[in-house]
């Protein structure tokens, strides 16, 4: 089954939504009884990040930055997640609607740094512009919306790759690639660590501070914190896929037949459907000679679900196979494509969202004012609305001690979600997560004791975008009681 969401004002980008195959019942096999074992302690260190990805990778290095000793625990041999072993090289909007830069930090070190080469998009000149030709020409290149011309680039992944690690390596973080956490270690309602798996076998790593960048929220949820994971039906945000690229392409030559064919181009999406069944178009990337594709959707798979999981990687790679066969034969640009590249890292965009002591919420979107407690501002989601404050409450679990979220699986509603599990967010969210880390560790106290003040103004110091206010912050935990009123 295909459904084709349009765009609103709440889902940027329109796409065919594929549901899933029929769903195979596993069979009932019993239990195995596993004996109790005392595992070798790994390392020691102030603050442990789970997941290297976009928020993992920031949290690391932002706390580092902070003066912590840190440790990075990645499943992968690379950092970076879906932006780069995902091949999300779309790096969504960074700037509001009026051109401002808001995603920084972390993010614009990044950007400041990758050599020219490797990002495309708009001039900062162009950024908010609304020329029509302007605007028309980058909306083919995923970096104009609504009229309007954004800071949306695409990225050359393995530069990303490499740049991300010589961050942290500068700050002296302990990478430790190929290894998988299986457990949370708990004392007295507490995190002290965790168990993780590795070819040497288990092992334990016991921290002041556990920041989950898991992006499912794999830790937090083991060790008992609350969390959500209701969806939004009409959305493509709980959706899967495995993206790929095709090299050896002319994406001008593509570009211009859709531009100047439209007719000619719904008809070619038509037959793509009809003889390929799961069938998505193509993006740009970073380089005119390579085709990015972050679909076909998938709906109805859970990203916590092995059988699910490995059933969306199947349908994936056939249907990448499907495309090449198609394109080459018919879309104007693709005669010479080839398959390049499928992504190592599974396309996941939802699973769980913590329950934190506050969170972005949907009720809040038209406020357009500066939040006591805020750690990042995202660009809204249409010119609609104003820039959103982040609060340091959606890092926090409601009761949870020694542990922050970031990432995709922060604290907010499923509207939200659309924006905040974006890469640009997850570096916010990160950014905020690793630096009141350090600040915990630094005083001796819980993360949601961590002054908001202090925080507030070590992330500037970062290169943070925050906005001023003249009201007092308190701590995370004193916005306990509203926020909970809010969300009821």
């Amino acid at each position: 089954m295909m459904k084709t969401i349009t765009r609103t004002d709440e889902r940027i980008l329109s796409a065919d939504v594929f549901g899933r195959d029929a769903q195979q019942t596993r069979e009932a096999l019993g239990f195995w009884q596993e004996d109790a074992q005392n595992i070798p302690i790994y390392r020691r260190c102030q603050v442990l990040v789970v997941g290297g990805g976009p928020s993992g990778t920031a949290a690391a290095a932002a706390a580092a930055k902070q003066g912590a000793d840190v440790v990075l625990l990645e499943r992968y041999n690379h950092l970076g997640g879906l932006s780069t072993g995902g091949l999300v090289i779309w790096i969504d909007r960074m700037t509001d609607w009026q051109g401002e830069l808001v995603i920084r930090g972390f993010a614009k070190e990044l950007f400041d740094r990758l050599p020219a080469d490797a990002v495309a998009g708009p001039a900062p000149s162009d950024w908010g512009s609304q020329d029509e030709d302007t605007a028309k020409h980058w909306s083919f290149r995923t970096a104009a919306y609504h009229g309007i011309v954004t800071w949306s680039p695409t990225i050359d992944p393995e530069r990303l790759k490499l740049l991300s690690q010589q961050i942290l390596l500068e700050r002296q973080v302990k990478l430790v690639y190929h290894s998988w956490v299986a457990a949370p270690l708990m004392k007295d309602g507490a995190l002290k660590g965790v168990a993780f798996e590795s070819k040497e076998g288990r092992m334990a790593i016991l921290a002041d501070v556990v920041i989950d960048a898991t992006g499912d929220g794999d830790l937090f949820a083991r060790a008992g914190a609350a969390f959500t994971n209701d969806i939004e039906e009409e959305d493509v945000h709980h959706c899967m896929n495995t993206s790929w690229m095709f090299a050896g392409v002319d994406m001008n030559r593509w570009i211009a037949f859709r531009a100047q064919q439209p007719e000619g181009y719904s008809d070619f999406m038509q037959k793509g459907r009809e003889a390929c069944g799961l069938f998505d178009r193509p993006f740009v990337s970073w380089r005119n000679d390579v085709a990015l594709f972050m679909g076909p959707r998938q709906a109805g798979y859970s990203a916590l679900n092995v059988d699910d999981l490995t059933a969306v990687e199947i349908r994936s790679h056939m249907a990448m196979d499907a495309h090449l066969a198609f394109y080459k034969a018919h879309a104007p640009g693709f005669e010479q494509a080839y398959l390049m590249l499928s992504a190592p890292q599974i396309g996941v965009r939802h699973a769980r969202r913590l329950t934190g002591v506050d969170a972005v919420l949907r009720s809040r979107w038209s406020d357009g004012v500066p939040l006591p407690t805020e750690i990042g501002v995202t660009p809204a989601v249409s010119p609609k609305f104003p820039n959103i404050s982040i609060p340091y409450g959606a890092l926090v679990p409601e009761k949870l001690d020694a542990l922050l979220a970031c990432g995709r699986h922060v604290s907010c509603d499923r509207n939200s979600h659309g924006f905040m599990r974006e890469i640009p967010q997850c570096w916010i969210t990160g950014q905020a997560a690793g630096v009141a880390a350090a600040l915990a560790v630094q005083h001796g106290i819980q993360p949601r004791h961590v002054d908001v003040n202090e925080l507030q103004q070590a992330l500037l110091a970062q290169g943070v975008y925050l906005r001023p206010q003249n009201t007092s912050k308190p701590t995370a935990d004193a916005e306990a009681t509203s926020a909970q009123q809010v969300r009821a």
